[in-house]
């Protein structure tokens, strides 16, 4: 197999980029795309950062055991398998499963960090960058926290204030510059997403 094409996407929180990813890889099976995400390779809550109020701030480049992202992307990128434990969201009634990922012909490497983290960048051969305006993710943000993950509104609102947005501003926003491509993402993506999937189609028949 010729080395797989790497496509990395990011964006601030409730960008969409997970929704983005999720209708990407729609009608590609794994042996054709496989996906890793940076949400899988969170340290443990013992060793997240704590702001001057006693806060976990879970949206520093820190937070993210970033070599072993790494390492796992280059083994796939090099087509061998990978094994993962999965990141349940530090909820402890949920029973964390093991992920298994293949090499592919297409990896698609989602995260917020992930134009940040010099040696997962490297290996990216099409950088999106999903955008949104400020109020739009925040909006989206208390939806799922509020009803998948059961924040309160006010916690939501603080880490938004006091980590989310300083973090984007600092370590995501600068490489919207940068981007292979931008998707504006206020109401919706469908015309990027054909783009992509099409570009998908075309890599895959390629190796193929």
């Amino acid at each position: 197999m010729e080395k797989p094409y790497i496509i990395g996407i990011t964006g601030g929180s409730g960008s969409g980029k997970t929704r983005f990813l999720k209708q990407l890889i729609q009608g590609f099976d794994e042996m054709h795309v496989t996906c890793i995400s940076q949400d899988d390779y969170y340290r443990p809550r013992e060793y997240q950062l704590v702001d001057k109020n006693g806060e976990l701030n879970f949206d520093r480049p820190e937070s993210i055991d970033y070599e072993h992202f790494a390492t796992d992307l280059k083994a796939l990128s090099e087509g061998n398998s990978i094994e993962k434990e999965e990141y349940t969201f530090n909820n402890p009634n949920t029973q964390a499963k093991t992920l298994v990922r293949k090499s592919a012909p297409v990896i698609l490497v989602e995260g917020i960090f992930i134009f940040h983290y010099k040696k997962i960048a490297e290996l990216i051969d099409l950088k999106i960058f999903i955008d949104a305006r400020d109020y739009v993710k925040l909006q989206r943000r208390l939806k799922r926290d509020r009803e998948e993950r059961g924040y309160d509104a006010d916690d939501v609102l603080y880490k938004y204030e006091n980590h989310i947005m300083p973090s984007y501003q600092k370590y995501i926003e600068p490489y919207k510059e940068t981007a292979d491509l931008v998707v504006p993402n206020n109401k919706d993506f469908r015309n990027a997403l054909h783009v992509i999937r099409a570009a998908i189609k075309s890599k895959i028949m390629t190796q193929g």
